[in-house]
C-alpha cells in the first residue's frame, strides 16, 4: 500500500495522442491527478471520464494536471478516445498488471461472455505532488461509488487555501 508522503512508482506509457506520459517529467503548479479507470467496457468509467473532461478547466485553473490511465490496449484506448466525450483529457493506456499492483489497484478478471479484457484494474484516483510523492489516494475494489468530482474540487480548494498537509501518513 502506498502511503501519503511516499514517492510513487514512475509511469512511462503511451498516450492516445501519439505521445508518451512520463510521470517523472510532470511539473504541475500543484498536483498531478491520476484517474485509473477500468477500461472501454465500463459505462461508469465513461460517465466519470466525460464528467472529468467537462471539468478539465476547473482542475487546471487550480494547478492540477489530470490524466486517465487504463490497462486497455491501444485499440481499446483509441476507441475510448474516439467515442467518449472526454475533451482534452489525456488518455494513457497499456498499464501493465504488475504496475497497477504497485499502485495498490485491485485487479479483476473477465466475466464470461462480457466485453471485458482478460484482466483489468479497478478504479483509483491519486493526487501526486510535483516531487512525485503521494498526497491523496482513493482506491476501489469495484466500479461503484466513486468520489464525486465536485467534492474533490472542494477538497483541493481547501488544501490549497489552507496549506493542508497530506493525511494518512502513519498508515
Amino acid at each position: 500500500m502506498l502511503k501519503p508522503g511516499q514517492k510513487v512508482p514512475d509511469i512511462d506509457l503511451p498516450l492516445t495522442i501519439q505521445a508518451r506520459f512520463e510521470l517523472a517529467k510532470q511539473s504541475p503548479d500543484n498536483l498531478t491527478m491520476l484517474v485509473f479507470y477500468r477500461g472501454r467496457h465500463c459505462p461508469i468509467c465513461k460517465s466519470q471520464l466525460e464528467e472529468l473532461g467537462g471539468k478539465l478547466e476547473e482542475f487546471t485553473k487550480r494547478g492540477i494536471s489530470p490524466f486517465a490511465i487504463s490497462m486497455d490496449d491501444k485499440e481499446r484506448a483509441m476507441t475510448v478516445d474516439e467515442e467518449w466525450k472526454t475533451g482534452d483529457l489525456p488518455l494513457v493506456y497499456d498499464l501493465p498488471e504488475e504496475e497497477a499492483r504497485k499502485w495498490g489497484l485491485y485487479i479483476s478478471e473477465k466475466r464470461p461472455d462480457s466485453d471485458e479484457p482478460e484482466v483489468f484494474s479497478e478504479p483509483g484516483i491519486f493526487l501526486i505532488t510535483p516531487e512525485q510523492e503521494l498526497f491523496f489516494a482513493a482506491v476501489q475494489s469495484g466500479p461503484f461509488a466513486r468520489p464525486p468530482l465536485d467534492k474533490l474540487l472542494e477538497g483541493i480548494d481547501y488544501v490549497l487555501e489552507n496549506d493542508y498537509p497530506a493525511r494518512g501518513t502513519l498508515t
